[in-house]
């Protein structure tokens, strides 16, 4: 993909062309396609993809969630300002059509915590820095490998080039468990137990971010590779353009 580096606003870490119809399931549940989608198909656009820094964008990316985690019968909590949370919101004009939270390490814990502390520990104990993706959504009109893509990407940089995390943990509903296996490269930490927090099972996943930057200097940035390569990795940026990302979240980092 080609980025553009103009920024409209303090927040804005990169604008991406990209083009609706891409048959990507939001969180993996494919939702019907419609003639909106299949006119939408047709257009050219571009994404920008920005820090939620302030109420108003948490409450844009929160009603986001609510609506792709609530028709599956899931309960949310609105976010809210946290020191060891960052989210990211990826918006198409006025509208946010994706958003991911990173939860970083600290003396309080991690969501995760609650139902796989022990297996943390563990972690923890061999000195791996552990950070949580957590409130995932893209909408479900939208399907877009490269919007799905470009979030979770950006997400990585700023776990590991920024803030030094070492793995990247996440909770998924076990019927997910093969699709971030498949698209990501996540493999199977903990068993799966009750989630309380959205009264639904959950699994324990995880991914070394060494590991997956050696997939990123492979595929990233290269989406003719699409074709033989099923994972969202050709999709990401290249590693030039991770450069310039990571420095400018850099920048916005040392300015928070």
């Amino acid at each position: 993909m080609v980025a553009t580096n103009q920024f409209d606003s303090p927040n804005t870490i990169i604008g991406v062309p990209f083009e609706y119809g891409h048959n990507v399931r939001a969180l993996c549940d494919e939702l019907p396609e419609t003639a909106d989608t299949q006119e939408l198909a047709m257009k050219k656009k571009e994404f920008k993809i920005r820090l939620a820094d302030d109420a108003g964008q948490r409450s844009s990316a929160s009603m986001l969630i609510n609506k792709m985690y609530s028709w599956r019968g899931y309960s949310t909590s609105a976010l809210s300002a946290d020191p060891n949370r960052i989210t990211l919101v990826a918006g198409d004009g006025e509208h946010t059509i994706g958003t991911i939270s990173i939860n970083f390490d600290s003396e309080i814990g991690l969501l995760v915590d609650q139902l796989y502390k022990d297996e943390l520990d563990k972690m923890r104990a061999k000195e791996r820095r552990v950070c949580e993706f957590i409130k995932l959504a893209v909408d479900g009109e939208v399907k877009s490998k490269r919007v799905l893509a470009s979030l979770f990407h950006i997400a990585t940089i700023f776990a590991r080039n920024i803030r030094k995390a070492t793995d990247i943990m996440i909770e998924v509903n076990p019927r997910h468990v093969k699709f971030y296996e498949r698209m990501l490269d996540f493999t199977q930490i903990g068993e799966e137990r009750l989630n309380h927090r959205v009264n639904a099972p959950a699994v324990l996943m995880g991914i070394d971010l060494d590991h997956l930057h050696s997939l990123v200097r492979h595929f990233g940035g290269k989406p003719e590779l699409a074709s033989t390569e099923k994972s969202f990795y050709p999709y990401f940026f290249s590693p030039a353009e991770e450069e310039g990302i990571t420095n400018r979240l850099i920048m916005m980092d040392s300015q928070g």
